[in-house]
């Protein structure tokens, strides 16, 4: 499902994704009341949502999409420089967020790794999270004790969450199987309490994991 107050906008989506032969388009929505419905009443993987609508905007329909309809994977698409709406927009339940300057084989790809549980987080959205949170200062000492109990494997996919990569883009770089990846981030979360693949990235980059090569 594409989301999006401009139907131009829309229009343009739809013709980007409907070119890849497993992806259908099977509903638009104006605003959020209206994606939310739509993820009530069909069975839709993923909603591709615009932060800013009427009526009731991507942030509020991301709460009602993952309180209603769970299986649907929620990303959001966003402007550069919207820090604070991405952080809503993860504490509402969303689990991809996406530049609304993505070139199509990215914006393809990215619904097909949503589609199979990845999150999808742009590298560039990253970036911002971490430039803010180094801008509030960071606690070195307590980020390094946190991660004392990853093993080496472990700690070379929480780099490569740092930067923002994908399951499967993790998976390519280190000759493992998405399927390991992913069990390595559940372990990761658990075992440094972080909530999700954003504090993860923040808690790589405050133990100094980036530089770690």
């Amino acid at each position: 499902m594409i989301a999006d107050d401009e139907a131009l906008m829309r229009a343009g989506i739809r013709l980007i994704l409907e070119n890849a032969e497993d992806i259908e388009v099977v509903a638009e929505a104006g605003d959020g009341r209206e994606a939310a419905a739509a993820c009530r009443t069909q069975d839709i993987d993923v909603a591709l949502l615009d932060i800013h609508m009427p009526t009731r905007d991507g942030i509020a329909a991301a709460e009602d999409i993952s309180r209603l309809s769970p299986r649907t994977c929620v990303v959001m698409l966003t402007a550069f420089g919207e820090e604070a709406g991405v952080t809503r927009a993860l504490r509402a339940g969303a689990s991809g967020l996406l530049l609304k300057d993505i070139g199509p084989a990215k914006l393809i790809h990215a619904v097909q790794f949503a589609a199979k549980g990845e999150p999808v987080l742009a590298p560039t959205i990253t970036r911002q999270l971490l430039e803010r949170h180094v801008r509030t200062g960071r606690d070195t000492e307590a980020a390094l004790r946190r991660t004392e109990e990853l093993t080496p494997a472990e700690r070379d996919v929480l780099r490569l969450l740092g930067t923002g990569q994908s399951n499967t883009e993790i998976a390519d770089q280190l000759y493992l199987s998405a399927g390991t990846v992913k069990a390595h981030i559940s372990r990761i979360l658990t075992r440094t309490g972080c909530a999700n693949r954003v504090q993860a990235a923040v808690l790589a980059h405050d133990a100094g994991l980036l530089t770690d090569r």
